[in-house]
């Protein structure tokens, strides 16, 4: 068995979630869910398949957003794993809809920062082992940086 890291590439003012999935109705049903949650995002959903004619199934709003997606899971070239590539909004507005879809397995990520997807590859294919998401913590918040993150939650609208 092999295993390396890949780098999931990530548009400029967007987000990225990506998880694993078992069924060919995946992509269908995550549009739906983006759709119906936030009618203004903008998005591109890949989902690979694992058996039969092991293609990658996309829909979306954005033939950008789409092809972001689609590179992402060709880069990391699994089976049954699933790219959304997000803008106009936030994984927030629907990542418990997307925990709830019958056919979602798990989420291995949901974030804006840069992503590293660590795959672990035998003589029968590949396999997402974890994610590398962001950076390591650099210390602890002082009351300046406390102020400055519930300033941030005010002005985006998560907080009163």
């Amino acid at each position: 068995m092999e295993i390396k890291t890949v780098t999931l590439e990530i548009p400029a003012d967007c987000n990225v979630i990506l998880g694993q999935t078992h069924f060919i109705k995946t992509a269908e049903d995550l549009y739906e869910i983006i759709a119906t949650s936030v009618p203004q995002a903008s998005f591109g959903v890949a989902f690979t398949e694992a058996s039969g004619p092991c293609l990658i199934r996309t829909e979306g709003t954005s033939p950008d957003l789409i092809a972001a997606s689609v590179k992402n899971v060709e880069t990391v070239g699994a089976g049954h794993v699933f790219c959304i590539v997000l803008q106009n909004a936030f994984p927030i507005n629907v990542l418990n809809q997307i925990k709830n879809c019958p056919e979602v397995c798990r989420i291995f990520c949901a974030t804006a920062n840069p992503v590293e997807v660590v795959v672990a590859e035998t003589h029968q294919g590949r396999g997402v082992m974890g994610v590398i998401d962001g950076f390591p913590p650099k210390g602890v918040e002082t009351a300046q940086d406390k102020a400055h993150r519930k300033e941030f939650l005010r002005k985006i609208g998560y907080k009163l």
